[in-house]
Formats: C-alpha cells, sequence, structure tokens
C-alpha cells in the first residue's frame, strides 16, 4: 500500500473513531461530580458516540478527574498503558492541569502530562457540564484532524516520560502493583 493510500485509510479511520468512542473515567476528586451530568438525559454524551466503558483494554479515552497523589499517579500510568492504540487523554479540572488547591502538598502531581500525555484539558474547579461536552466535541474534532497524537507522541518521547515517572514515583513495575 502506498503512502498516500495509507493516508487516505488513516483519514477515514479517524472519521470513524472520532464518532464512536469508549471512556474509561479515573475519578480521583471533587470534580468527578459533574461527570454524571454529563453522561445522563440533559447533556446526553452517547449521543456524539461515547459511552463509558468498565475496562482499560476496551476504552478510548482516559477520562483523569481530580488531584493525583503519587500513588494514584501510578495506577493511572498502568491504565494508559493497558490501553490499545489509539488512545486520547482529557484532563479533568484545575488539580490535573496544576494540582488545584493542593498544588503545594508533597505527594500532590502538578502537571499531569509530564508522566502520561494529555490531548487536551479542561479547566475549572470543577468544570461544569457544558465545558465537558465541549470538550469532547473539541477532542472529537482533533481526532478528526488527526491532530489527537498524544499516544503517538508517548512512544515517540517515551524516554523522556519514564524518567519523569521514575524521578517522581521510583521504579514502576506493573505487574507487582496489581498482584498487592
Amino acid at each position: 500500500m502506498s503512502a498516500s493510500e495509507r493516508n487516505i485509510w488513516e483519514k477515514i479511520a479517524d472519521q470513524l473513531r472520532s464518532r464512536s468512542m469508549w471512556m474509561l473515567h479515573y475519578c480521583t476528586g471533587c470534580g468527578a461530580i459533574e461527570l454524571p451530568p454529563s453522561m445522563t438525559s440533559r447533556f446526553d454524551m452517547e449521543r456524539f458516540g461515547m459511552g463509558p466503558m468498565a475496562t482499560p483494554r476496551q476504552a478510548d479515552l482516559f477520562l483523569i478527574t481530580g488531584y493525583l497523589s503519587t500513588k494514584t499517579l501510578r495506577r493511572v500510568i498502568k491504565t494508559y498503558e493497558q490501553m490499545p492504540d489509539p488512545k486520547y487523554v482529557i484532563g479533568f479540572g484545575s488539580c490535573t492541569l496544576n494540582g488545584g488547591i493542593y498544588f503545594d502538598s508533597y505527594a500532590t502531581i502538578n502537571r499531569l502530562d509530564y508522566y502520561i500525555p494529555v490531548d487536551l484539558y479542561i479547566a475549572g474547579c470543577m468544570p461544569r457540564p457544558e465545558a465537558v461536552i465541549e470538550a469532547f466535541n473539541t477532542l472529537m474534532e482533533m481526532i478528526r484532524k488527526g491532530e489527537a497524537n498524544g499516544w503517538k507522541r508517548y512512544k515517540e518521547n517515551y524516554e523522556w516520560y519514564k524518567k519523569n515517572q521514575l524521578r517522581s514515583l521510583g521504579e514502576v513495575d506493573i505487574h507487582d502493583e496489581f498482584h498487592e
């Protein structure tokens, strides 16, 4: 298959991916309270082709809400690495961007995108359902245009992400953590 044919098929795949996304949400803080209204009848994210998923191996979209401690960051990294490519990440609320009200805690991660690639942030404490729906629409447009490439950046810059992970967490062993 030529490069131009591959490019055409990739564009078609991106169109289809953008309209059928399975979301895994990782809720660590108060921001998660705004997620259920986004899913239910008033805002109805399913009308955009998005729905919740129970396991990382079946999810396309990883929505992370609230602050992350060093302990929860381990789980987030492992969950992200279990998701199949292509995969997308949305950081929900100020906590994922800058630590929020916990910014000066020794145990709080202030920049999620130092550890896994974030395709889109939703700012605010707490973002309203309207902002969540707008972010979903923005991500869908980014996917259609081929701009949501966090999963590719993770592969290309794996050593940088791994260095940041090790600096904050020490060695991260997927197999040992799940058997504790």
